[in-house]
């Protein structure tokens, strides 16, 4: 005999409401997006404005200092980097199939037809990068938001306190806490780590004359954030742009991106990650696919630290579920 399967109004109540707030969810995550931007920020800029408070000097007049720090840093680097970098990268798009035709003639490779697909490649870095500086509102609304998240942080555990009481806002505060520790520790540690390879990248290829150092140097710091495979696929195109020029220089350049990454390793990492616990290479690999598949830039750009984001708060739910 068929047993009855009997649905209660509160699971379908339920049902409903949670397809609502995800429909919601999806309408607004442009807005999510921005507002959890504005907290990576808060949480990477918080420590140095509490260093700066405790210069005695105000906390809006801190986080002043802070802003009027990394507009001087942006506005350096829009002014003098990145119209030579664009230059040189679209120049360098253009070339990479003679280069390689060069180099490996056996393949039998089209020139005009990887031209055709990859051209575009250096049209699309420059609207990428005039979009980013035209969505002035955005930008905007992210330094806006962050400023008055750095400003309102202090007055959030009272609010805690008021509407949950002490011992649920003491939780809440704790997980906080750990979460923006975390989180910023790893944001600038990831930009430091980027800078240094960076920075020693474009000087050991200026040094050894090899074409286009600019964006081979970028290059390299950008895909710094992928563990393993970050550092191989940079050096691919300075590889192949040396080999052009004489083998020895080709054996040079791969010895200067293994040299700067085993330094990176064994001294830079060590001192600048201390604080920041990082995640297995292969979560970040997924993280970064996944957030790419799902949200495109953006998502990549998001999603090591959501992943670290839900980790810590996990982690220290169960910590703390555990102890009790």
């Amino acid at each position: 005999m068929p047993s009855k399967i009997e649905i209660s109004y509160k699971t379908i109540v339920f049902t409903i409401i949670f397809l609502i707030s995800l429909w919601l969810l999806v309408q607004i995550k442009d807005s999510i997006f921005l507002v959890y931007i504005s907290f990576i920020l808060m949480s990477a800029f918080k420590p140095l404005v509490e260093k700066l408070e405790n210069l005695r000097l105000p906390r809006v007049l801190s986080i002043l200092l802070v802003y009027v720090l990394i507009i001087a840093i942006i506005a350096f680097v829009g002014s003098t980097i990145l119209p030579p970098f664009i230059t040189q990268t679209i120049h360098l798009v253009q070339s990479l199939p003679d280069y390689t035709s060069r180099v490996l003639p056996f393949l039998q490779i089209d020139s005009q037809f990887i031209t055709q697909q990859v051209t575009p490649m250096g049209e699309n870095l420059l609207k990428v990068t005039v979009g980013v500086f035209s969505n002035i509102v955005a930008v905007f609304s992210v330094f806006v938001i962050s400023f008055y998240l750095l400003i309102e942080r202090k007055q959030f555990e009272p609010f805690l306190i008021t509407f949950m009481g002490a011992s649920g806002s003491e939780r809440i505060t704790t997980i906080l806490k750990k979460v923006e520790e975390r989180l910023g520790a790893w944001v600038r540690g990831e930009l430091t780590l980027m800078l240094f390879i960076g920075l020693t990248t474009y000087l050991g290829l200026i040094i050894l004359g090899i074409p286009f150092s600019l964006p081979l140097s970028i290059l390299s710091g950008l895909l710094e954030i992928i563990p393993v495979i970050g550092p191989i696929i940079s050096a691919i195109p300075a590889i192949l742009v040396a080999v052009t020029v004489s083998p020895l220089l080709a054996l040079a350049t791969a010895l200067l991106y293994f040299t700067v990454q085993q330094v990176e390793a064994h001294l830079v990492i060590p001192f600048v990650m201390k604080r920041a616990v990082g995640l297995p290479p292969l979560v970040t690999i997924i993280s970064l696919m996944i957030g790419a598949k799902l949200a495109g830039v953006v998502g990549a750009i998001l999603a090591v630290p959501i992943v670290v984001t839900i980790e810590t708060v996990i982690s220290e739910y169960l910590g703390k579920k555990g102890s009790r």
